[in-house]
């Protein structure tokens, strides 16, 4: 059987009108200078499915899943949410899709949500700011300010080092994580305070527990 030309390997189906997207902002944006390129910060860009800007300064929501987190089942639904233009409106039916539990849930495991969370700290003030994150079963949002190591350098290590970890606990092989990231960066305080408020009620959302603050893996910088 062929490959279906709109479906990544990763199981996501390919977005055809996201480089339009990159092409219209790219051309509204101020561009990484020709030094931040070099650093490796792309500015606009796309992997297939969703946009991306990574540039030096911004507070960044990110978003990564476990692998088998959007099952088959939910292909059609994934390719509808590709369809929604307004951002917080698409990032609302991930974040419904996610909080349903598909998939092993491997981050039910503590050793697992430890060394996920211990990772997200350790260049915390060094290679980025964190501000907040929680870990949830089959995903985590982390929000931190980028400094001068690219947005995708930073979730790169992150993913491939615990994903390493979380591989020779398991005693599985194979992907961990999802290929890709979803990413919103923060446009102004009252942005940043909606998503701050998003992250730490997620377990309580999610009916993981009734009060935030005895999800053990939810992280929130003093000041916030």
């Amino acid at each position: 059987m062929s490959e279906d030309p709109l479906t990544r390997p990763d199981g996501a189906p390919h977005n055809p009108d996201v480089r339009q997207v990159v092409t219209r902002q790219r051309r509204s944006s101020q561009n990484p200078t020709r030094e931040e390129q070099i650093l490796g910060f792309r500015g606009w860009n796309e992997r297939g499915y969703i946009p991306h800007r990574d540039e030096p300064g911004l507070t960044q929501f990110v978003t990564f899943r476990l692998a088998d987190s959007f099952p088959e089942e939910l292909r059609a639904e994934w390719g509808k949410l590709l369809k929604i233009e307004d951002d917080r409106e698409r990032r609302t039916q991930l974040e419904a899709w996610l909080d349903l539990g598909h998939g092993a849930c491997h981050l039910r495991h503590e050793h697992l949500a430890q060394m996920v969370s211990a990772s997200l700290r350790k260049f915390d003030g060094e290679r980025y700011g964190l501000t907040a994150f929680t870990i949830m079963t089959n995903h985590v949002h982390v929000l931190f300010d980028v400094h001068d190591i690219p947005m995708s350098d930073i979730i790169g290590s992150w993913k491939q080092y615990t994903a390493t970890q979380a591989n020779k606990y398991l005693g599985r092989s194979g992907p961990f994580w999802q290929a890709d990231y979803w990413d919103t960066y923060m446009r102004d305080d009252a942005h940043e305070e909606r998503t701050i408020r998003y992250i730490r009620n997620n377990p309580v959302k999610a009916g993981l527990l009734a009060d935030w603050r005895q999800w053990p893996w939810t992280y929130m910088r003093d000041d916030t």
